[in-house]
This record gives C-alpha cells, sequence and structure tokens, in this order.
C-alpha cells in the first residue's frame, strides 16, 4: 500500500518482491549488454591476430601479408600474422575455434578446411560449429603441368598418353589428401585413368622432382608453378580455374579443354570464432573488402598468381557449405583418410 513520503505532496510505493526481482533483472541485462554493444562499438582498440595455419614464406603466408597490411589501415590497429603450421592446417583453425569470440583472433584460412572433415575422423573442432565466416579473401588456381620430356602439349593429348599408359605414369602432390593431390584425381577420374600418386612434403619437393622427370605430371597452384614453367622446365597444359588466368593467359581452362563446369583452386578466406559479435563480423568484413578493393593490393595479389575474390559472410558461408559437401564425396571416392 503506499506510505507517505516524508516530503510533502509526493506518494512512495513499496514495491512488490515480483516487480523488485524483475527490475533487477532488467538491470542486470542492461548491464551485460551495454559493456558488449559499447566494446563492438569501439572495435578494434587494439592489435588483432591473424593466424595463418600454414609456414612463413609460403603462398598462403604471402597473401595473407599483403592483405592483413592493408586492414591494419583501415582498421587504425595492427592486424599481425601469427603463423601456426601443422596438420594441414587444423592447429591454426582449432587454436581461432577455441579462442575468445571477440574480433581478436581471426583465422586465414585456405580449402583445406573444406577438406579436412572429410580426411580426419578426429577433428578436435568443427567447422560449422565452432568458426564463423567474414569474407572469401582469394583464389590462386592451380595448373595441371608435365615435365618439359613428356610428349604432350593439350588436355587432350595428356588424356590420351595416360590412357594409352594405365597405371604407368606418376602424379606428385603436396601431401596426401591435399587438394593439389585430389584436383588431380579428379581429372584422373573423370577421364577413366589410372596413375600412381606420390605424396611429398609440400609443393617445393613435388615440382623439384617433376622438373627433373621423377614423376611426370601434377596439379599445383599457379604461384608455386610459374618460375618451373616460366624456365621451360615444364609445360602447362590447363590452369582449373573457371575462366584463364592473367598470370598464363595463353592457358585454355580445363573447361575449355574437354572438360566443361571443372573447377577447382586453393581458395582462401577469413573466419572468427562462434559467437563473435555481428558487428565485429561486419567491421572485418568491411576492412577485407575495402583492402581487396586497393590497387596496390591487387597488383600484389596477380604477382602470386593470386585472384582478389570479396564476398560478404553470408555468401562465404554458402560457399563453404557447398564445398564442404562436394570434397567430402571426393574423399570418398578417393579412398583417402589421414587419421
Amino acid at each position: 500500500m503506499p506510505l507517505k513520503s516524508k516530503n510533502a505532496g509526493h506518494i512512495q510505493y513499496t514495491p512488490s518482491r515480483r516487480t523488485w526481482l524483475l527490475a533487477l533483472t532488467g538491470i542486470a541485462l542492461g548491464a551485460a549488454i551495454a559493456p558488449q554493444a559499447a566494446r563492438a562499438s569501439a572495435y578494434p582498440d587494439r592489435p588483432i591476430r591473424l593466424v595463418v595455419p600454414f609456414p612463413p614464406g609460403g603462398p598462403t603466408d604471402l597473401v595473407s601479408r599483403v592483405i592483413a597490411k592493408k586492414m591494419s589501415d583501415e582498421l587504425g590497429q595492427q592486424v599481425l600474422v601469427d603463423n601456426r603450421p601443422g596438420a594441414n592446417g587444423n592447429i591454426g583453425n582449432e587454436i581461432v575455434a577455441k579462442s575468445p569470440a571477440d574480433g581478436y583472433t581471426v583465422l586465414y584460412n585456405t580449402s583445406s578446411i573444406a577438406l579436412s572433415p572429410a580426411l580426419y575422423k578426429k577433428l578436435q573442432y568443427d567447422v560449422k560449429r565452432d568458426l564463423l565466416p567474414v569474407a572469401m579473401t582469394a583464389n590462386v588456381p592451380l595448373v595441371l603441368e608435365v615435365n618439359a620430356q613428356v610428349p604432350v602439349n593439350t588436355v587432350p593429348e595428356f588424356i590420351s598418353w595416360v590412357k594409352a599408359n594405365p597405371g604407368k605414369f606418376t602424379y606428385g602432390s603436396a601431401g596426401n589428401g591435399n587438394v593439389t593431390h585430389l584436383a588431380a584425381f579428379l581429372v584422373l577420374q573423370a577421364n577413366g585413368l589410372n596413375a600412381v600418386h606420390a605424396p611429398y612434403k609440400g609443393s617445393a619437393p613435388a615440382l623439384t622432382d617433376l622438373a627433373s622427370g621423377q614423376v611426370q605430371f601434377m596439379t599445383d597452384t599457379i604461384n608455386s608453378s610459374l618460375p618451373f614453367i616460366r624456365d621451360k622446365r615444364m609445360k602447362a597444359l590447363a590452369v582449373t580455374s573457371s575462366t584463364r588466368s592473367a598470370q598464363l593467359p595463353e592457358v585454355p581452362t580445363l573447361a575449355e579443354s574437354g572438360m566443361p563446369g571443372f573447377e577447382a583452386g586453393a581458395w582462401q578466406g577469413m573466419m572468427v570464432p562462434a559467437r563473435t559479435p555481428p558487428e565485429v563480423v561486419k567491421r572485418l568484413n568491411a576492412a577485407v573488402l575495402k583492402a581487396l578493393a586497393a590497387s596496390d593490393v591487387r597488383a600484389s595479389l596477380a604477382l602470386q598468381g593470386a585472384e582478389p575474390r570479396g564476398s560478404s559472410p553470408e555468401a562465404y558461408g554458402k560457399y563453404l557449405t557447398q564445398e564442404l559437401d562436394r570434397w567430402q564425396k571426393v574423399v570418398k571416392d578417393s579412398g583417402v583418410t589421414l587419421d
């Protein structure tokens, strides 16, 4: 019931227990939401760690550093590359998946993130559950290439050559279950071809053996292969992208060479831990898109054979889902398992 206030003309009410609890709940919620909103609006207020799950100096690392530098300018805070190589990218992927969802730990992922769920039965993270897409950043097309002494110059000639010698030729790759392995497997499978796979620990030793004739062919990224192609130590037969590469404009696509619809590549993107605030994801996405639109970034990526992409978080999420489904089938068909 109302009680008379000591101040004349005012009425003071004694709140019920229910009303009091509701009021406290509202205050608590407001207190919890307000700092979160404030933190998101002030983001970023300190340096951001960009985890690259591959070694320094490699093709993924080089592309990530170009983008990170330009993002630093846009965000007003340093975006620092932290290389965490190992397990086909899974060490770095797991680090980010288990990091605080505050936007200060970001993953620079590659297409390997779509292969791993099919290749590894005991992953310590789940791509869809533990990570959120920010944007696709770039794509590095692969090139189907042969040793310079191999007597073929086109894809149809290559198919006839392998078909006439089933099981006699060997193709290299950057590792078992790597996209360079599975893309070659797809080419062989699509044409009913049989060849022996020789997995290496990275592209460099595989390319060296291809140039010397220890293996006869492989599919590898354009940026790794260009020096060998330009020195005429190997011949480029086709690129695996949907359009021709600016680095090898005279080389046709596989789609142009009798394999309509074929496309594969070492694509790259950025992701953050699940439950990262939408405002932070939006801010990161805007910074990525602005970096990729910069002429100096595009020029630097072109020198490395990388094609700038850019996308919304939603579009990248849809693409990731498609790739996860696609490579699940390819890995199953290939019979590869890594644990």
